[in-house]
């Protein structure tokens, strides 16, 4: 008869999402991994994999609890451009009142073990792609609508603001000035309109 697992993967899981997020890939031992969620080595294999699987656990655990979802907001029905400058408001604000420094788990991914890590790349690219898309999709219905310039790009401008998000998410990271975020968010949604 199997032995009945003592814990929650689930909570484990968002524990482990918690440490990464705080110290990063590299600077997460195995032995900070089982001090912090409590369980022994063995169980964290035979639950999770090894310390990578468990990261790119905890990275889609970050990607389906995040809370607005960026691509839900933007595929609502009904004026697309409030959505799109509401998102860049959202990432400059949340990004200034990150008191912890965190910054976004997926940025902090990409600038930690991009481009070596394949399977991290493949992840972070699938989840760009994805707000890309999104952005896309949103400025599309923007332009249809009114909202925007008839003659402009909206695929460029979903790049743009993709890049200025990341953007943001990674100065977010420093102690520099939050004038700097909001400047720059500024600048973004007077080019949108």
């Amino acid at each position: 008869m199997a032995r009945s697992k003592e814990f929650d993967p689930d909570v484990v899981l968002g524990r482990a999402l918690e440490l990464f997020w705080q110290r990063g890939y590299e600077a997460t031992s195995m032995a900070d991994l089982v001090e912090h969620l409590g369980i022994g080595r063995a169980s964290i294999y035979a639950t999770f994999g090894s310390k990578h699987d468990l990261y790119l656990k905890a990275l889609e655990r970050y990607v389906r609890t995040r809370d607005p979802d960026p691509v839900e907001s933007l595929s609502q029905p009904g004026p697309a451009l409030p959505a799109v400058r509401a998102l860049v408001e959202l990432y400059v604000e949340d990004s200034i009142h990150d008191l912890n420094r965190r910054g976004c788990m997926i940025v902090n991914a990409a600038a930690e073990l991009l481009p070596e890590d394949e399977r991290v790349a493949r992840f972070v690219e699938a989840n760009w792609t994805g707000l890309e898309t999104a952005l896309t999709s949103a400025l599309i219905r923007a332009r249809a609508q009114g909202e925007i310039s008839a003659d402009a790009d909206p695929r460029a401008l979903a790049r743009f603001v993709l890049v200025l998000l990341q953007g943001v998410r990674l100065m977010s990271k420093g102690h520099g000035d939050p004038g700097r975020l909001r400047d720059a968010g500024a600048q973004a949604l007077r080019l949108l309109g």
